[in-house]
């Protein structure tokens, strides 16, 4: 995409879709990775968004449905997931997976997570996970949030923290940027895997979508696999922002590209495998009860 495109919601949307749309397959593929990386995480998301037997939950973003498997086990039979995404592809996935894993109480509909075609007031809680960062405008993701979510009911998003404390995301950004010979970016761009992570930034949107008793707390989530070169196999099969960088460049640049990240990746490199650390922001918060209620 260009800078241009980069900025405008419509052209980044419609960017998001197509590549998830094509990595749709391969990121479901990943699913046992994936849960593994995020299990401790997802289940502290949940907690903080009061999931529990019974609940109606909005999981928006999600993907091919590792975490609407969680809610679903959460709810019982009693309760109801609706998941939503962007993408037809992935969430044709997340449905299959819910039917194969015995789930009735899932149900999936293609949505723009700023403009949920959802009656407000009809869920008891809203989670997205790892999602909330690419909205272009992630205030009005929180509003919609706010709107699906009953009075007393909660929600709760995970994003990337800062820049510094999640230095995979950053290596592979600039190595991609350097070799697709463009200048370095700001980690907060709108859009971006770390755009909501500069420290206070989430509560501040929480509050202004009109909700209360926001609390975030962070959360390490190394990313442990058997070396940096699995690592970017993952990466391969996202709709990462790196995968529209370097689709720009011919194969044998990037080629030489992806070998350069692997090579910078290898620091993380332990007797055990590779770690690669994150550092995750969970950000939990209540809408508040009319007055006398």
């Amino acid at each position: 995409m260009s800078t241009a495109q980069a900025l405008d919601p419509t052209a980044l949307k419609a960017a998001q879709r197509e590549q998830w749309d094509k990595s749709a397959a391969g990121w479901n593929a990943h699913a046992p990775q994936i849960r593994a990386w995020l299990a401790t995480a997802t289940e502290a998301m949940l907690d903080m968004a009061a999931v529990g037997p019974g609940s109606r939950v909005l999981d928006v973003a999600a993907g091919s449905g590792d975490q609407t498997l969680d809610i679903a086990q959460r709810v019982g039979a009693d309760g109801y997931v609706l998941a939503t995404d962007l993408s037809p592809a992935i969430l044709a996935l997340a449905q299959r997976n819910a039917a194969s894993a015995g789930h009735r109480n899932v149900e999936t509909q293609v949505a723009d997570g700023e403009r949920l075609p959802v009656e407000p007031a009809s869920f008891d809680a809203a989670v997205c996970r790892l999602g909330l960062m690419f909205f272009p405008d992630p205030l009005q993701g929180l509003r919609e949030m706010h709107r699906a979510t009953r009075p007393g009911g909660r929600a709760c998003a995970m994003v990337f923290s800062r820049p510094e404390r999640n230095p995979c995301v950053t290596i592979l950004m600039s190595t991609a940027l350097k070799h697709a010979g463009l200048p370095p970016r700001d980690p907060f761009q709108p859009g971006g895997l770390l755009s909501l992570g500069k420290p206070g930034l989430a509560d501040e949107l929480f509050r202004a979508a009109g909700f209360r008793d926001v609390a975030t707390t962070t959360l390490d989530a190394p990313f442990r696999l058997p070396t940096a070169r699995h690592y970017l196999d993952f990466v391969r099969t996202s709709a990462s922002p790196i995968q529209q960088i370097l689709g720009r460049l011919d194969g044998s640049a990037a080629d030489a590209a992806w070998t350069d990240m692997e090579q910078r990746l290898g620091e993380f490199t332990t007797s055990n495998g590779w770690g690669g650390p994150n550092e995750l922001l969970l950000t939990g918060a209540r809408r508040r009860k009319p007055p006398g209620t």
